[in-house]
Order: C-alpha cells, then sequence, then structure tokens
C-alpha cells in the first residue's frame, strides 16, 4: 500500500493537517478451517496485503471517515447508539464502542483509509480494518494499555454486535499476531499460540481467486455454527458430567453416541470438524519433519470435508480443486467462510508455470471469469508505521 497516497487523501479531504499511519494485513490459512468458533485448532499467516489508514484526533466528539477506495465519508458521533447505515462505517463505529467498553476514552477523530487485501477473496479485509483501527484507537487514546488479545476481541465483538456475523477469533488473531515470515497455530480454545517458520524451500503458496462470492455465504456461516451448536447441546445433554462447551471437547466416540440425538445434518457438520481438528495437528507434525507431502494431502482432506460434509465451497472452487490435482500440485483446498473467494495451493516451483497458466485457461473456458492470481508473502500484523 501507497503510504503517501493515503496521506495525500487524508490531507485533501481534511484540514490539511496529517495524522498518524497504521497498518494491519489480511490473512490466510493454511488449515483449520471452521474450527476457530469451534474451540479448534487453525493454522493462520498475516499477508502482505491489508489495510492502511490514516488517523488523527480533531478535539470533538465527532468521527469523520472518508473510504479513499470507495471515494465515501461517513460522519457518527462517538456516543451515538445507533450503527451508521452505511456497511463500512458499522466495522468502524464497532470498533469505537468495543474500544469504550474496554476503559479507552475515544474521542472524535479524522480517519482516511484505503486497502489492497481482495474483497471477497477470503482473505478477511474485514478483519484487517477493524484490527488497523483497533490498534490505532488503542494508540491514540488509550495510551497502549490494551493487550493484542483486547485488540482482538474487540474485532471479533465488532462483527459479532454490530455487522451480524458470528465469526471465531483467527482472522483479527492473525491480523493482530502476524509475524514476518511465521505461520501461527492457534488453539482457540485456550488461545494459546506457537510460531512455525515458514520458509519453502522448492515450493510456492499460492492463491487462485474464483472471483465469485455468492448471495448465502453469511446466513450459511450462521447456519453452520448453529449446526455445531446443537450438537454441544445434545453432548451437554448427554455428559452432564463433563464441561463440554464446544466441539473442542469432543471425541468420536461422544459423537457416535449422540448421534440419534442430532440431525443428519448437524452430525456431518461435526464429523468435519472433529475431522479438521486432527488434520491441523498432523500438518504441524508434517511441517515440523519438513514432508510436505503430507502437509498437501491433509489440504486435499480439507477441502473434500467443506464440500461435501460441510457443504461450503461452490462449483468454482470444486473445479479449481480438481484443475490442482490434475497438474499434481502437492495441496489444494478452498480458504475461507465458502461459497467463493480462494484456493490456496501449495505447488512445486517446477509446476507452478504450468499450473497457473492451466487454471487460468481451463477456468475461463468452464465459467467465463478471469482468474485472479496472487503470490503470498507471510508479513507482520498490526502496527504503527509512522507519525
Amino acid at each position: 500500500m501507497d503510504i503517501e497516497y493515503v496521506r495525500s487523501r487524508f490531507i485533501k479531504h481534511f484540514d490539511g493537517k496529517t495524522g498518524s499511519v497504521y497498518t494491519s494485513p489480511g490473512r490466510i490459512n493454511l488449515i483449520g478451517e471452521h474450527t476457530d468458533y469451534n474451540g479448534g485448532f487453525v493454522f493462520p499467516g498475516a499477508i502482505d496485503k491489508g489495510i492502511t489508514a490514516e488517523v488523527r484526533p480533531n478535539g470533538t466528539d465527532t468521527v469523520m471517515l472518508y473510504s479513499i477506495d470507495l471515494k465515501d465519508r461517513v460522519e457518527f458521533k462517538v456516543n451515538d447508539a445507533v450503527p451508521p447505515t452505511t456497511s463500512w462505517a458499522r466495522y468502524i463505529y464497532g470498533v469505537v464502542q468495543e474500544s469504550k467498553k474496554r476503559g479507552v476514552e475515544v474521542k472524535g477523530f479524522n480517519a482516511a483509509f484505503a486497502g489492497d487485501v481482495p474483497l471477497g477473496a477470503g482473505m478477511s479485509s474485514s478483519a484487517a480494518l477493524e484490527s488497523c483501527f483497533a490498534y490505532a484507537l488503542n494508540n491514540l487514546f488509550g495510551g497502549n494499555k490494551l493487550s493484542q488479545w483486547d485488540l482482538v476481541l474487540i474485532g471479533q465483538a465488532t462483527e459479532h454486535n454490530y455487522c451480524g456475523v458470528k465469526c471465531g477469533i483467527m482472522d483479527q488473531f492473525a491480523s493482530v499476531f502476524g509475524k514476518n515470515g511465521m505461520l501461527m497455530r492457534l488453539d482457540c480454545n485456550s488461545r494459546e499460540h506457537a510460531y512455525f517458520p515458514f520458509d519453502l524451500q522448492g515450493y510456492r503458496l499460492v492463491l487462485l481467486d474464483s472471483v465469485v462470492k455468492h448471495e448465502l455465504a453469511s446466513s450459511a456461516y450462521n447456519d453452520r455454527r448453529a449446526n455445531c451448536e446443537h450438537v454441544v447441546a445434545a453432548l451437554k445433554r448427554k455428559y452432564p458430567e463433563k464441561d463440554i462447551k464446544t466441539l473442542r471437547d469432543a471425541d468420536w466416540e461422544m459423537l457416535e453416541s449422540v448421534k440419534t440425538d442430532i440431525s443428519e445434518e448437524d452430525r456431518k457438520r461435526a464429523a468435519y470438524v472433529l475431522a479438521e481438528k486432527d488434520r491441523v495437528l498432523a500438518v504441524c507434525e508434517a511441517l515440523n519433519q519438513g514432508d510436505y507431502e503430507t502437509v498437501g494431502k491433509k489440504m486435499y482432506e480439507t477441502h473434500e470435508g467443506l464440500s461435501q460434509a460441510y457443504e461450503v465451497s461452490c462449483p468454482e472452487l470444486d473445479f479449481l480443486n480438481d484443475v490442482a490435482k490434475a497438474c499434481g500440485v502437492t495441496g489444494s483446498r478452498m480458504m475461507g467462510g465458502g461459497f467463493g473467494g480462494c484456493t490456496i495451493n501449495l505447488v512445486k516451483d517446477e509446476l507452478y508455470d504450468s499450473f497457473v497458466n492451466k487454471a487460468k485457461t481451463d477456468y475461463y473456458a468452464k465459467f467465463n471469469k478471469a482468474l485472479k492470481v496472487y503470490d503470498i508473502v507471510i508479513s507482520d500484523g498490526a502496527h504503527k508505521i509512522c507519525d
């Protein structure tokens, strides 16, 4: 992101004075999809694409925002009880309110921001936006008193309370905790995390963007979460002596024991979650041993589970996964909430060009859409760039 361009827009659209510049990244997730809100494991990394904002206190109680990409301006009062109607501004409004709940005395400010996280591609542009402003408000109004975990939870609460998405913590975690050249294994139950050097030798990570986003994505996300909660409720009834909070606390035997108490749809969703929990741990072990063939195998297994058991894939993503298999790609799966977005692909260097070219050609022939390709650089999390 061009910092000087953001600064020039900030100067133009406000009072000519400069502020402080902050940035926060989008993310990829190597494996561990739809496990975060089930208390399981995920394996994300921050990327070199994100949201950059210039922010300056304005001495009033009014927040004045300018979206550079959308050429749109929104204002609201810090203490407004009703969120703005503009969808992108609701994220920033939510961050303001959730920061206040945690003791940050947010006052009015001016902000201009822009992003280069591809929208709808499953790289969590909304988490990047939330984390960027949570970091900025903590820095400008909170004396940096909030912890990194506070910033993560501010972003999650914004999604829950103001945007209607009951997300887990992975996206915001990756955006806040990311480190250059490191992937992270996060235990979404205990919040313990570990960094894993990600220095691929002989392989590349590439995202293929289907450039589709089917409309049922948000509602289906909440439906899947409800499926899992139904199973947890059945497990609690069956095992009142156990402290069952999420599917993380269940095993295969326990799931089998309640199958007559839940719908087949609920059982399929829960079975995927348990299998994915096992796959993430297998990938961690494989990475420690430099065994990328096993990593790739588990990625394919995840895609099959997401497509057949969790049912959050779509024809476009399944097609790209099939192309990857046909080209001998080591690993491939859909990434993100589903119903569009990207596949993430672990590709040997010598196959990269032929795979990308075939994917582009075949995808256009099948869907009459031009595929987008993103090479991945693992980067740092939310931080201040300059004053």
